[in-house]
């Protein structure tokens, strides 16, 4: 079900207990502000989150509240995951989706990656 975005950080959701141990995820890779795992229901051939260690619920709460160090990290990491994943020169797509309308599942920011197919443009109209 979506969830809206501009609620609090709710610290039971199943990304805040990834990050604390409690469910095991299949990671790929791991610093000090973001962590990356394979999607559990893959939407793609290849199929990676990569998600903020911070309690954010978005991107706009994201941009809004993380330091300086936090966004770079983050940013750099997802472009870590994707150049160790190989996507780069197949080509790969980057979603982050934000509230009711774009059907965010989990209230923490997490970006998608999606490669390995030819993957067709994003909106059809």
């Amino acid at each position: 079900m979506p969830i809206d975005a501009t609620q609090p950080y709710d610290d039971q959701n199943i990304f805040a207990k990834i990050l604390r141990g409690e469910i095991p995820s299949k990671a790929v890779y791991e610093d000090d502000h973001a962590l990356a795992f394979h999607d559990i229901n893959p939407q793609a051939p290849q199929h990676i989150l990569v998600i903020p260690k911070g309690p954010y619920v978005s991107w706009d709460d994201f941009a809004a509240k993380a330091s300086d160090a936090e966004i770079a990290g983050f940013v750099r990491a997802v472009g870590h995951v994707a150049r160790e994943a190989g996507l780069v020169a197949p080509g790969y797509r980057l979603l982050a989706n934000t509230g009711i309308n774009a059907h965010q599942e989990v209230p923490h920011l997490h970006v998608h990656l999606f490669a390995g197919r030819q993957l067709g443009p994003m909106l059809t109209r």
